[in-house]
């Protein structure tokens, strides 16, 4: 596979670069809102056009309107991906006319000596491109109308940008089969964006004291000893009654989808606040979706005269269900342990696809047994007459038993315990099912 052409979006705030960012993936990847300034970090996704893979790139905008949130950041963010990009596309708004943000914008990329043609949006037919005409004055000789909410001439366009554009014929995988897919979730401005930009060793995704920032997910991917990584940045969970504008909620589903995506999860919090409800959500979240987790906290730069072991005590003490999760005190900021972290990823990772044999797990159960008996209830006690795996990735348990009515919870997470302590599923979330002699009876009646 050839290397594929990128491509830029790029334009002052709120002319349409996210809904035909959209349009021309296919996918409503990008926020689309009427507030300026909602697109903040730089946003990729993959499509085809005529038979060639091109790499949408999606940015905030060039602006110098400090008004607008972020507008220093937005701007660094969108020169990055000018000059990231193959090819340019510059959008504007074809009931506002020229204006002089869009000249300021037309400057900047004269200068790059790139390709660049001018999508003039909100044309939705061909009775409106007379109010193309005047955008010929940016200098640009491709100026194409354009609809990103009708799809209007979005083939023109994409020829248009790719007409001048140089062809990189280098084969290379761009599928990364082997590569741990790891989502970076927590509160916002708990450090996550920091901790990504590190580990790229580039401003990939914004940074800011202000809470929220990072609004969409964005993957990057990143090699480290030798083990592939496709990295997902997340905006940060909040809480629901601070959900007030649009695109928080957005962002929320956001992450929900990048947590799904995920293979393992990297939970980040503030050391010196400790673990939070939210953060307890999320824990139970990951727990439902069967997924990994190793969790890291970070700002241990700022805690002074405080030792990890205690730290590490507290945590455990006031959430137990932690215990088996790998916990790193890291510095985002200094790069402190930060190797560490894909040390516990890689090691959740392959507990995650591990697979216990039959055998092995009925010789524990039959330990597990020995060395603390189920209880009496009523006069009857449970009996396990064994214990299977049914799957990896989630992981997944089948615990054979006479009655279901006699496994109490109590029982089930002392099993649950050993099983951990007996085969290292450090990290992972096991799920238990549990099916009855009755139960499996009846299916075998059913299936003859």
């Amino acid at each position: 596979m050839t290397k594929p052409v990128k491509i830029a979006l790029v334009g002052r705030p709120n002319v349409g670069k996210s809904a035909l960012f959209n349009r021309i993936v296919g996918k409503r990847i990008s926020i689309v809102d009427e507030q300026e300034g909602v697109t903040r970090d730089r946003l990729y996704a993959k499509t085809e056009v005529f038979g060639t893979e091109i790499e949408m790139i999606d940015t905030g905008g060039v602006t110098t309107d400090s008004a607008i949130p972020f507008f220093e950041e937005i701007r660094e963010q969108t020169l990055l991906a000018i000059e990231e990009a193959d090819s340019l596309i510059m959008v504007v708004d074809s009931r506002l006319g020229v204006t002089s943000f869009d000249e300021d914008v037309a400057k900047v990329l004269h200068r790059t000596k790139k390709p660049v043609c001018v999508a003039v949006n909100k044309v939705d037919d061909h009775s409106f491109e007379k109010w193309t005409t005047p955008f010929y004055s940016l200098g640009f000789s491709n100026v194409v109308g354009v609809s990103a909410k009708q799809g209007f001439q979005i083939a023109e366009l994409l020829e248009a940008a790719l007409k001048d554009c140089p062809v990189d014929d280098t084969v290379f995988h761009d599928e990364y089969p082997n590569a741990i897919k790891l989502a970076i979730v927590g509160r916002p401005n708990v450090g996550k964006s920091t901790l990504l930009n590190h580990i790229l060793g580039e401003k990939r995704s914004m940074v800011s004291d202000i809470p929220g920032t990072t609004r969409d997910a964005i993957d990057a991917y990143v090699e480290i000893e030798g083990q592939p990584y496709l990295l997902i940045d997340t905006a940060g969970i909040r809480k629901k009654k601070s959900e007030n504008e649009v695109v928080d909620k957005f962002a929320a589903i956001r992450t929900e989808k990048a947590i799904e995506r995920a293979d393992v999860c990297l939970l980040v919090f503030d050391a010196e606040k400790g673990l939070t409800i939210e953060e307890k959500k999320i824990l139970s979240e990951l727990e439902r979706l069967g997924k990994g987790c190793v969790l890291a906290a970070n700002k241990w730069d700022l805690l002074k005269g405080v030792r990890m072991e205690h730290c590490s005590f507290v945590l455990h003490k006031d959430a137990a269900f932690t215990e088996h999760l790998p916990l790193v005190f890291i510095s985002a900021i200094t790069g402190r342990n930060i190797s560490k972290i894909f040390d516990e990823v890689r090691r959740v990772h392959q507990m995650l696809n591990y697979q216990v044999g039959t055998g092995e797990l009925n010789r524990f159960i039959e330990k597990a047994i020995q060395k603390y008996h189920p209880p009496m209830i009523q006069g009857r006690r449970l009996r396990i007459y064994y214990l299977t795996q049914k799957s990896k990735a989630p992981i997944e348990f089948i615990l054979f038993i006479n009655h279901l009515e006699l496994m109490t919870k109590t029982y089930q997470r002392y099993l649950l315990k050993a099983l951990r302590e007996a085969f290292g599923f450090h990290g992972c979330a096991i799920r238990f099912k549990l099916q009855s002699k009755k139960q499996s009876f009846q299916q075998s009646q059913s299936s003859s």
